[in-house]
């Protein structure tokens, strides 16, 4: 039975093309241990593909390439014409019906796909990020966390955090209440990344109402009272003082509102 070897050609790594290669091989005889495969990663240049043109030739090799610049791919299609190489074009036509069919033209940028799976899993460790560090059940996340919320109870933290978990920022957020002490990873961070969310008392009184009537309790509960409520804004005060943060007005906000609002904070700072 006959061995073969393929020659595998990218501008990036060149999973996709040994995948399909694989795929294709594991279909005849002995599958992969009839074909040796051999990949030549990262080609940015048409000198290059020219080597690569020869080497197949010498080896009698079988060039399999994805190749996202036309120009590159109009090249190594010539020289193994040239060489009587056979060769196959995997990303090519794709690309060209997508462009018909989309009337534009692509972009021609090289491992695209691997910087969206990059995002890709950056967005899930963020949002494992935000539910670990969540509520202040481990105040080791505050130093770790691209934005650290503050704020009492029922002022949206949660469902921020994981808003902004979704934009990709480590997020950890801590609930203030007069009873018990803020953390003191809270005093050793820069402040410039703590946001402390502010509502007004009656709209709080309101929400807090709310929720105990949703689990079934008394809405007269100590929770509810206004006394209480505005006692618990004036501990945030004494707190965001010290800590010297941003304080953001939730109290008419959407979650995406108050979400922007941070991460234009965020970024005029680093312009």
């Amino acid at each position: 039975m006959k061995n073969l070897t393929m020659f595998i050609v990218s501008d990036s790594v060149g999973e996709t093309a040994e995948l399909v290669a694989k795929a294709a091989a594991s279909q005849f005889g002995r599958g992969l241990d009839s074909v040796s495969l051999k990949r030549f990663s990262h080609i940015e240049n048409e000198t290059q593909l020219e080597e690569i043109a020869f080497l197949a030739s010498e080896q009698n090799a079988v060039v399999v390439y994805t190749l996202v610049k036309s120009c590159m791919r109009k090249r190594i299609k010539a020289e193994c014409q040239k060489k009587d190489i056979k060769c196959i074009d995997l990303l090519g036509p794709v690309v060209d019906q997508l462009s018909r069919q989309l009337d534009e033209k692509p972009r021609e940028e090289p491992g695209l796909v691997r910087k969206l799976d990059d995002d890709y899993f950056k967005k899930i460790e963020a949002i494992e990020f935000a539910v670990k560090y969540d509520d202040g059940r481990d105040p080791r996340g505050i130093l770790k966390a691209d934005i650290v919320l503050i704020g009492v109870s029922r002022t949206s933290k949660t469902p921020l955090s994981q808003y902004l978990a979704h934009q990709r920022y480590r997020v950890a957020n801590v609930p203030l209440v007069p009873e018990v002490d803020p953390p003191e990873e809270l005093f050793m961070i820069d402040p410039k990344k703590c946001f402390a969310l502010i509502i007004s008392p009656e709209k709080l009184n309101t929400i807090r109402k709310e929720r105990l009537i949703a689990l079934g309790l008394r809405d007269d509960a100590n929770y509810a009272r206004l006394e209480r409520i505005e006692a618990e804004i004036e501990h945030f005060k004494e707190i965001t003082d010290k800590i010297g943060c941003t304080v953001v007005d939730v109290t008419s906000k959407a979650v995406e509102e108050t979400a922007n609002v941070i991460i234009g904070e965020l970024t005029n700072r680093i312009k």
